[in-house]
């Protein structure tokens, strides 16, 4: 059983993945906005290459940049009142520098050694798809690549794809049979909640939740908001922040944690907190912020109107019966809730919070007591390290 699953190579999880959109190393924040809006990536990976030089020059990825951290930047207290300034800052400015999120890979690397490089920290793994260029056509088709620095997809003749967490643990839950009777244990049971996780006050002012933010998005996790009480209200998720635009950061910079969340609870942001940002920039003379993130009207659905009444509160955040969220009375039917957090409990098997994961395409899944209190979190890599161990007993059992 074990050897089957582990004849298995990465190359074989990446079947049918596009190739990597990718931007130049020597690009600038603007540039990696630019690129993110016109690729329709929620993600872009960063590549260090200078075919202009020498066309055999091995193609490094770097790491990767997403809206998130382009919105973390904006929030900084040095870029507030500058934004376009900010812009054009050289994008490795985003780059962690103390964690390799970007891990490259041969095609024949096993299933086991991809599992331990995710947890080692390694968020995408970067795979070559075995598509070749030769003669006059590679050249050509490297010097067209060199010529601009977004949505490249050729490197070295060569086309990248990578493999994430989630495709793992979907590659898992497609064999999952074989694991019995472990994807019926309870997470309690099998020690997979972790009790360290971010938090914010629902009332605490959003921009003091930035650097939280930033390490979520390191962490692949998110932000709980709660209330006085610990009870979960709901998150700001980085997953939900990568399909916002970068006037969030204005959103931030002015709201409360509350509020912001009512800002990308729906397609766009309603009309009264809306006005509520463009004050209080205002108020705080970030009037470079105002003008450079001038949201377009249009972009505001006509039904999207709230009373200070109907703005979100800790109470009604919640239903009387416990453990369920509701949506404000006003927003419209074809709304998506999108701040609302996915929640299990402590008794909820290994398989059913895989499932709510994958479903909901985040990494992880809050655990909440009875009243809604927060427990903890069980993210993919809690996950991928029950799978592991179980993975090396069935090989210990087999070899014995």
């Amino acid at each position: 059983m074990a050897a089957h699953l582990l004849a298995h190579e990465v190359a074989d999880l990446c079947l049918g993945k596009p190739p990597l959109k990718s931007l130049s190393v020597t690009s600038t924040i603007g540039e990696a906005l630019a690129s993110l809006k016109f690729c329709e990536e929620n993600c872009i990976s960063v590549w260090d290459c200078d075919h202009f030089k020498n066309v055999d020059q091995d193609c490094i990825c770097v790491g990767k940049i997403c809206m998130v951290d382009i919105i973390c930047f904006l929030c900084k207290k040095e870029n507030v009142n500058s934004p376009s300034l900010a812009l054009k800052s050289p994008v490795t400015v985003l780059l962690p520098k103390d964690t390799v999120l970007v891990r490259h890979v041969q095609p024949s690397t096993s299933l086991l050694e991809a599992i331990d490089l995710i947890l080692q920290g390694a968020q995408n793994l970067v795979v070559p798809i075995e598509t070749r260029f030769s003669g006059s056509s590679r050249r050509k088709l490297l010097q067209k690549s060199s010529s601009t620095k977004i949505c490249n997809t050729l490197h070295n003749g060569r086309e990248f794809c990578w493999l994430t967490q989630e495709d793992v643990i979907r590659y898992f839950l497609s064999s999952i049979g074989l694991f019995s009777p472990l994807p019926t244990a309870s997470i309690d049971a099998l020690g997979i909640i972790s009790t360290e996780f971010l938090s914010v006050g629902y009332d605490s002012s959003a921009s003091s939740a930035t650097e939280a933010i930033s390490r979520s998005l390191v962490d692949q996790t998110s932000v709980a908001i709660v209330d006085e009480d610990g009870i979960l209200i709901g998150e700001i998720s980085p997953f939900t922040l990568a399909y916002c635009g970068e006037t969030v950061a204005a959103a931030i910079t002015t709201l409360t944690a509350g509020e912001l969340m009512a800002y990308i609870d729906c397609g766009g942001p309603p009309e009264d907190i809306l006005r509520v940002v463009k004050e209080r920039l205002k108020e705080r003379n970030l009037e470079g912020m105002l003008e450079e993130f001038e949201i377009d009207p249009s972009d505001i659905s006509s039904n999207s109107s709230l009373s200070d009444e109907e703005l979100p509160s800790p109470t009604s955040s919640r239903s009387s019966s416990g453990g369920r969220y509701n949506k404000s009375s006003s927003y419209s039917a074809r709304m998506v809730r999108r701040a609302e957090a996915i929640v299990c409990y402590r008794g909820s098997s290994l398989v059913a919070v895989m499932v709510q994961a994958i479903a909901h395409r985040v990494n992880y899944v809050w655990v909440i007591e009875e009243d809604c209190s927060v427990v903890g979190i069980v993210t993919f890599a809690n996950m991928l390290e029950v799978f592991r161990d179980q993975l090396e007993s069935m090989m210990l059992g087999h070899f014995d």
